[in-house]
């Protein structure tokens, strides 16, 4: 098919389809230079296969979808993305609701179609696939993705400093950002902030007292968040404005994030890490705990730099507890260690409230929040409807995020 016989973005034989086992692995090969990472061609590949047997991507988990040209004898790929289902919550007049959200990940369209509008296109397509899209048993209220190409418009950014208010953490004064690709479909930006510390020992302070978590800890700590979680959204005021939404922080959805670490662990070390977080406290109602992934983006040690320790996800189940900066500080000291063990260069934490940051200034007095404009911009639709909404504001712009970590990543 050459450029003159391409179809037009518009054009009506374009439509969504589900590809073949074949072109799965086509997409992969050619996205694999974006995404791989520290892993070869072969491995990334390998890796594809092996994230489709983990427990949030298996029984029709993850669904994979491309846009193609049904009206072609020769059928092409022109763009892809891959959506995982994800168990979500949404509070609104006083109930709390199981709802399901769809995480988008892996956009991309090959380089021989790029610039005549398929990625739109398939954007386009999504939005309302998704509104009905595995609802059989819990509607899907909201989806979400991060963008890799920047923030978005003057009027996101009156949002987010208005967002920032709810949530105390302050953006500074003249950033303004330029209409963006995801936006124009939709999807509209949330605060993406995070503060790191550098995974140097000799560069901080260390604050001792936390234990290690591994893997067959964290089944009974997830359902004990999702249980504070629901929690939490049942005591808001009934009568707010607003929907609040959460992506539940289930095992499915942390082993998820293992599952990929470990995979790439084995791949350059032959072996997988076993400590998977750290907590604080033994007294439930007390603890403090913390998950985290690592991530390789090179294995040369020369480059470390280059590679992350996330944490996950960060509970404190009693907020009002005295000590809790130095709680954190201590999980983040494990973090550090875990880190350096393993060629991290820094340890990274999203949208970190108050108390996590005066914890990471307690081990790195220099460490900042830090707005991202350019990666991992975390970006929602909202596929429901909200009663009384400015019909002049989006309706994702009227949502309350709550959980806003790194776990929520796809």
């Amino acid at each position: 098919m050459d450029s003159i016989s391409l179809p037009e973005r518009d054009s009506a034989s374009l439509r969504l389809a589900h590809p073949t086992d074949r072109e799965k692995v086509e997409q992969w090969t050619k996205n694999g230079a974006t995404w791989k990472g520290a892993l070869s061609l072969e491995a990334y590949l390998r890796r594809e296969r092996y994230l489709l047997q983990a427990p949030l991507a298996k029984d029709g988990g993850i669904t994979h979808w491309i846009l193609v040209d049904s009206d072609a004898e020769d059928r092409k790929v022109f763009a892809g993305c891959e959506t995982l289902k994800k168990r979500a919550l949404v509070a609104k007049n006083g109930d709390v609701v199981d709802v399901v959200c769809h995480g988008i990940g892996s956009v991309f369209s090959p380089p021989e179609f790029r610039g005549r509008g398929f990625g739109r296109r398939l954007m386009t397509e999504m939005g309302p696939q998704l509104e009905t899209w595995q609802t059989e048993k819990a509607p899907c209220l909201f989806s979400v993705l991060f963008s890799d190409i920047g923030k978005v418009s003057h009027r996101a950014n009156v949002f987010l400093r208005s967002y920032q208010r709810e949530i105390s953490t302050p953006y500074t004064e003249g950033e303004f950002f330029s209409a963006q690709f995801y936006a124009k479909n939709g999807w509209h930006p949330f605060p993406s902030a995070h503060i790191s510390i550098p995974a140097t020992m000799n560069a901080v302070k260390a604050v001792t007292g936390g234990s290690p978590l591994y893997s067959g800890d964290l089944l009974q700590l997830c359902e004990t968040d999702e249980k504070l979680l629901r929690q939490q959204l049942s005591a808001l005021d009934p009568k707010a404005a607003k929907p609040t939404i959460a992506i539940v922080p289930d095992i499915a959805t942390i082993r998820w994030h293992h599952a990929r670490e470990e995979f790439v662990a084995t791949e350059l070390y032959g072996k997988a890490p076993t400590i998977k977080g750290a907590m604080t406290g033994t007294e439930i109602g007390k603890r403090v705990w913390c998950y985290w992934t690592r991530v390789w983006h090179t294995a040369d040690p020369l480059k470390r730099n280059e590679n992350t320790m996330f944490i996950l996800r960060l509970v404190v189940e009693d907020a009002a507890a005295a000590g809790t900066d130095n709680a954190i500080a201590s999980l983040f000291t494990m973090a550090l260690e875990e880190a350096e063990t393993w060629g991290m260069g820094e340890v990274q934490m999203w949208n970190p409230a108050e108390p996590a940051v005066a914890a990471a200034q307690l081990l790195y007095p220099q460490a900042t929040v830090v707005h991202r404009e350019e990666e991992s911009i975390v970006c929602l639709r909202w596929h429901g409807n909200i009663d009384d909404a400015d019909s002049d504001v989006s309706a994702t712009e009227q949502c309350i995020w709550v959980g806003n970590e790194k776990y929520g990543w796809c």
